[in-house]
């Protein structure tokens, strides 16, 4: 087996009816242009419209790699804690069982599929959205699952993770937004203090 170089890109800005703003555009492009030096084998999305126009335009800059959808790359909430903390009793007000539990199937899917190792050397962008990456991550540092929702992701903020045959995952970046000029950081966090 050998490693599986995945770049885990949170998709550009998007507008609230889910589709890519001119901030977003221009993100991916300057996420899509830190990724050209690579050996891209794929780019895989979402299924949803700011995902896939967001893998689009980093394809359209990565002459001949196959863009492709991958349903597992969804936005949702990969895990409901049985126990909810009261601070996140809002995030988490209205979640069934029954949706926590098709939550945690996708979530179990997404890693399946790519948190692992690869027949032959692989290097896979996934463009996809902020709980998927913090997923991700989670899984890589093998830690608690209700950690995945304290690892928040800016848009085309660049993350990358290799997975091995026979050891564990490495993190190699987390959130990397050196790409971007500082005024299009940070887009995707919502109001607070940020460096």
């Amino acid at each position: 087996m050998a490693t599986r170089h995945l770049y885990v890109v949170r998709h550009g800005e998007a507008s609230p009816f889910g589709e890519l703003t001119e901030v977003g555009r221009r993100q991916s492009e300057l996420v899509a242009d830190r990724l050209a030096s690579l050996p891209i084998d794929a780019v895989w999305h979402s299924p949803l419209p700011r995902a896939v126009r967001c893998a689009q335009i980093i394809g359209e800059r990565l002459a001949g790699v196959p863009v492709r959808e991958a349903a597992e790359l969804i936005d949702h909430v990969p895990h409901v804690p049985d126990e909810i903390p009261p601070a996140w009793a809002g995030f988490f007000d209205g979640y069934d069982a029954a949706e926590a539990a098709a939550g945690a199937r996708l979530a179990d899917a997404l890693i399946d599929r790519f948190a692992r190792s690869a027949e032959t050397e692989t290097h896979e962008v996934l463009v996809t959205h902020a709980y998927q990456v913090g997923w991700l991550v989670r899984h890589a540092l093998d830690a608690p699952s209700a950690r995945w929702f304290g690892l928040g992701g800016g848009n085309t903020a660049l993350t990358a993770i290799n997975f091995y045959d026979g050891r564990e995952p490495s993190l190699l970046l987390y959130n990397d937004m050196g790409h971007l000029p500082p005024d299009l950081r940070w887009t995707g966090f919502g109001p607070r203090v940020l460096p």
